[in-house]
């Protein structure tokens, strides 16, 4: 069974800014304007103090020149959620109450009450 994996990522912006000396994304938007990348006050504040879904390649291109940094310093994909494991779990076809030895199984007989 192939393993499931949920991903994420993880986006440090605003950390790798603060580390070149930019502390507030206006700050950001000239250098951006310089490189054909047009964004409004409100696009660039929530590129730097959020985690965007979507960016497009010249704008993340951009951003490693600025900031002088390599797309991995921006962005660290993460595992968010493994599918669990099976552990202890029976095999296929084996039966799922032998490997539990505190089981215990009794055949039960039903009679009529005779009153």
């Amino acid at each position: 069974m192939p393993e499931h994996r949920r991903i994420g990522y993880n986006w440090h912006l605003r950390q790798v800014m603060a580390q070149r000396n930019l502390w507030k994304s206006t700050d950001l938007m000239p250098l951006l304007k310089a490189r054909g990348i047009s964004l409004s006050e409100s696009q660039v504040w929530r590129l730097v103090t959020g985690t965007p879904e979507r960016i497009p390649a010249r704008t993340f291109a951009a951003l490693c020149d600025i900031l002088d940094c390599t797309p991995n310093e921006l962005f660290e994909p993460v595992v968010e959620m493994r599918a669990a494991t099976r552990v202890n779990a029976p095999a296929a076809g084996e039966d799922p109450l032998a490997s539990r030895p505190e089981t215990i199984s009794h055949r039960v007989r039903i009679v009529e009450d005779d009153g």
